[in-house]
């Protein structure tokens, strides 16, 4: 880019995340949040944006990874599959995949143009082009074959589709059966007794829900959660809460490295920096951390394929 046009970019964005993180009245979707956020990923080594999952992980890079192979490990990736990934990021957990697990075939859906296209040139650059197929789509209209996937997986990024519920309904429809649908999904906690736990709660969970574009219709606990998967028509469904391995260790690694936020754009750092001088028990109290599973069977019968 021409040295001339940077202040007007640099200007732009900061303009953006001063607009997104601070005007109370306003908000972006899922695509304009990533492409605000870029590469500026707190990561050091990857491009990475989940919060991790830190049981045995001590850098955020790790949790990063560790997250994203709990999924791959969970759904039981293995040369034979064909997996659909959706919402890949920068493909930093595909290429983790592609280079440990081995599906036979990861095909990618992500709506963020910038991020598809940064994605491409990574998996291109490391050869792995042949096994690693990442397309620009959306994850609730699905531009892929019905009963042609044998995994279909998403990493921290289902509570942003308009709405979850069509998101497992398309699901369903791409999955062989007895293939496997395997989430790390962010909902809300139930509600808890006592007023002021009861506002913290309601506040710490609009407060990511505005900001990061998690439209209200996902905004459910895990009971019904699972009701939607069976209602979709899978079953052999699994729901494990996880949030203990990853919003109270994020948020000590953070406090003991504030270094780490010098990686965040500089209107992020603010808020960041503030959350940071509460307990992890206050920021997160209305976030629950879910890992889900679930099977589509094999017997399939009655209209539409489900069973009755």
């Amino acid at each position: 880019m021409p040295e001339s046009t940077l202040p007007t970019r640099r200007l732009r964005e900061s303009l953006g995340y001063l607009n997104w993180l601070y005007n109370p009245f306003h908000g972006l979707d899922a695509a304009g949040v990533y492409d605000l956020l870029s590469t500026n990923s707190p990561t050091e080594r990857g491009l990475y944006l989940n919060l991790g999952y830190w049981r045995d992980a001590t850098d955020l890079d790790a949790a990063s990874g560790a997250l994203a192979m709990l999924v791959g490990e969970r759904a039981g990736l293995n040369p034979t599959d064909t997996v659909l990934d959706c919402g890949f990021g920068f493909g930093d957990q595909d290429i983790l995949w592609a280079q440990t697990l081995k599906p036979g075939h990861i095909i990618g859906l992500n709506i963020t143009a910038s991020q598809v296209d940064l994605a491409r040139r990574r998996v291109a650059n490391l050869g792995l082009d042949e096994q690693i197929d990442l397309r620009q789509g959306s994850a609730t209209d699905m531009p892929i074959e019905s009963n042609s996937v044998d995994k279909v997986v998403a990493v921290e990024c289902a509570f942003h589709f308009r709405s979850r519920e069509t998101f497992l309904r398309e699901a369903w429809r791409v999955l062989r059966p007895g293939g496997r649908l395997v989430l790390a999904d962010i909902v809300p906690m139930p509600k808890v007794s006592g007023l002021s736990s009861r506002l913290e709660q309601r506040l710490s969970w609009r407060l990511v829900a505005g900001k990061f574009a998690i439209p209200p219709e996902n905004a459910y606990t895990r009971p019904t959660y699972h009701a939607k998967l069976a209602m979709a028509g899978f079953d052999r469904i699994d729901i494990e809460s996880i949030r203990e391995q990853v919003y109270a260790p994020l948020h000590r690694f953070l406090a003991e490295h504030p270094d780490t936020l010098e990686r965040l754009h500089p209107m992020a750092r603010l808020p960041a920096r503030v959350a940071l001088r509460f307990e992890a028990t206050s920021v997160y109290r209305g976030l629950d951390y879910v890992l889900a599973s679930a099977v589509k069977p094999k017997q399939l019968l009655g209209p539409g394929g489900r069973r009755p």
